[in-house]
């Protein structure tokens, strides 16, 4: 490997470079940081965490995985996201449970009643997962697969990268 080698996998990755001379840093793509926040829980909120994401994939392969709002003094900061043609959902963890926003979920009927916060609002619904909860993994695909359609038939052309 080079002194400095610059690292880029695919668009969802980050360009970061690495100098042996003077240590690493580490690969800063949006899926790796998710990674490490899982190993980082390492409880129930990261096993949860890790099979909602997985279902997520499960329900659209061609979701983009980002992390947005990070702050710069903590590379571990920031909040799991995931975009088909918009943001489909986010993922955040608390002490008490592990919350899963769906940006348009107001406009997506759940037959199934897994939204149960942020009923209020009129685009946001979220899924607040405590410790020892079961997920209903068929309910929840087809949540994803339901805010995917949503996002794609809006009309709306994806943002155009510089």
């Amino acid at each position: 490997m080079n002194a400095a080698t610059a690292i880029e996998e695919d668009t969802t990755t980050m360009k970061t470079t690495t100098n042996d001379n003077e240590g690493r840093e580490e690969d800063q793509s949006p899926s790796r940081l998710i990674d490490a926040r899982i190993e980082q829980l390492g409880d129930w909120r990261g096993e949860t965490l890790r099979r909602v994401r997985e279902l997520i994939r499960l329900a659209d392969p061609d979701i983009v995985e980002q992390v947005k709002w990070r702050k710069p003094s903590n590379a571990m900061s920031g909040v799991p996201v995931w975009e088909h043609d918009g943001i489909v959902c986010t993922g955040e963890h608390y002490k008490d449970k592990v919350k899963f926003t769906f940006a348009k979920g107001a406009s997506i009927p759940d037959p199934s009643g897994l939204f149960n916060s942020s009923l209020d609002g009129n685009a946001r619904r979220a899924i607040d997962f405590f410790e020892g909860d079961s997920i209903n993994e068929d309910a929840l695909r087809t949540l994803v697969e339901r805010a995917v359609a949503l996002n794609t038939s809006s009309g709306k052309k994806p943002k155009q990268k510089a």
